[in-house]
C-alpha cells in the first residue's frame, strides 16, 4: 500500500499537469473578446486616394462595431507590393489586416519575382466592394468622348500622357489593354497612388487618368471631364456615362478591394473579422455612400474569397500576356 504523503504527491503531481494542459489549451485558443487592442489595417496606396477613402469608411465601422481603434497605415509604393509584403511577414493574430486591391491577384503574374505568394501568405477574410473605373480627362483637353481620345492620341503618338496610381495597379492594366485594343500610344506616368495623379490631371500635366468612382464629384463639380467607365454596362453612379466598349468593342474591366491577414491567422479569428465586416457592409448609410460614388458594397465569406482571389489572378494572368508586359 502507498504511503499517504505519495498518494498525496501523486494527486498533487496530476492537478499541476491538468493545470499546464489547461493553459496551454488557452493559449493556443484565440480570445474571445477580440479585438482587445487597437488593429493596423494597412492600405497599399497613398493616403487620401479612393482605395484610402473606402478603407477609412470600413474603418470607422468596424471600430465602433469593436469598441476597439482601427487605425490605418498607408503603406504605398511598388504597385501595392510594399504593403502586401508588410502584412504578409506580420504576426498571425488578426492585429494587422491587409486592405487589399486587385493588384494581390495581378502582381503574381506582372513581376518577375515577388517576396511573397498570394495564396500562401495570405488567408482571405471577406470581399469589401467591386467596381468599374472611369476614364477621366482634364477641362482643357479637346476630348470630349473616348472616341475623340482615341483621335487625338493617333494623331499624336505618344505624345499624351496616361497617369496610373503605380506600374502593376489595376488601373493602370485597364489603361494598357484600352491603349492596345484601341490601338493608339500613349506614355504612361506613374505616380504613388490615387491622389498625386488626379491633382496632376486637374491643371493638365497629364491628359488622361482612369480613377474610381469617388473621383466623379470632380466632375459634377465641373474640374474635370468624365469620357466613359470601364464596366460591362453603365453604372448606377453616372448614368449618362457611356461604357468604353460603345466606342472600343469587347473592352470590359472591373476590379475589387478585399480584407486579407497573415496566413495561419486562427480560423475564429478570420470568422469574426468576416462577420463584422460582412454586418458593417450591410448598414445602409455606407451601402448608400459607397453607391454615388460607384462601388457596389458587397462582403462575402473566406471561401467565396479565396475563389475569387484564384479566379482573378487567372484573369489577370492572361490580360497580361495579352498586353505583354512584364515588371523586374
Amino acid at each position: 500500500m502507498l504511503a499517504r504523503r505519495h498518494l498525496i504527491a501523486i494527486s498533487l503531481a496530476q492537478a499541476f499537469a491538468a493545470n499546464a494542459c489547461v493553459r496551454k489549451g488557452r493559449a493556443q485558443t484565440p480570445k474571445a473578446d477580440f479585438p482587445n487592442k487597437p488593429v493596423r489595417l494597412i492600405v497599399p496606396v497613398a493616403a487620401g486616394g479612393p482605395t484610402d477613402i473606402v478603407a477609412r469608411l470600413l474603418a470607422e465601422k468596424l471600430s465602433n462595431r469593436w469598441g476597439q481603434q482601427v487605425f490605418i497605415e498607408n503603406k504605398g509604393g511598388a504597385g501595392t507590393n510594399i504593403g502586401n509584403e508588410d502584412v504578409a511577414r506580420s504576426d498571425a493574430d488578426g492585429y494587422t489586416v491587409l486592405f487589399a486591391t486587385a493588384s494581390l491577384a495581378v502582381n503574381t503574374s506582372l513581376y518577375r519575382s515577388l517576396s511573397y505568394d498570394p495564396i500562401a501568405d495570405f488567408a482571405p477574410v471577406s470581399l469589401v466592394t467591386q467596381l468599374a473605373y472611369f476614364v477621366f480627362v482634364p477641362n482643357s483637353s479637346p476630348a470630349h468622348s473616348i472616341k475623340d481620345l482615341i483621335d487625338d492620341a493617333k494623331s499624336r503618338p505618344g505624345k499624351l500622357t496616361m497617369a496610373s496610381p503605380g506600374t502593376g495597379s489595376a488601373p493602370f492594366l485597364a489603361e494598357m489593354l484600352f491603349l492596345q485594343m484601341a490601338d493608339i500610344k500613349m506614355t504612361h506616368v506613374p505616380y504613388r497612388g490615387a491622389s498625386p495623379a488626379f491633382t496632376d490631371l486637374i491643371p493638365g500635366r497629364v491628359d488622361c487618368y482612369f480613377g474610381s468612382g469617388t473621383l466623379l464629384s470632380y466632375s459634377r463639380s465641373g474640374q474635370v471631364r468624365v469620357l466613359a467607365t470601364t464596366g460591362p454596362k453603365r453604372d448606377a453612379a453616372a448614368p449618362d456615362v457611356p461604357t468604353l466598349a460603345e466606342a472600343v468593342p469587347g473592352y470590359e474591366v472591373t476590379a475589387w478591394q478585399a480584407l486579407f491577414v497573415p496566413a495561419r491567422t486562427p480560423a475564429e479569428i478570420i470568422r469574426k473579422i468576416s462577420i463584422d465586416t460582412n454586418a458593417a457592409l450591410a448598414d445602409p448609410t455606407i451601402k448608400e455612400k459607397l453607391a454615388k460614388t460607384g462601388y457596389v458594397a458587397g462582403g462575402s465569406s473566406p471561401e467565396e474569397l479565396a475563389n475569387l482571389l484564384r479566379a482573378e489572378i487567372v484573369k489577370w494572368s492572361t490580360v497580361i500576356k495579352t498586353v505583354g508586359i512584364k515588371i523586374d
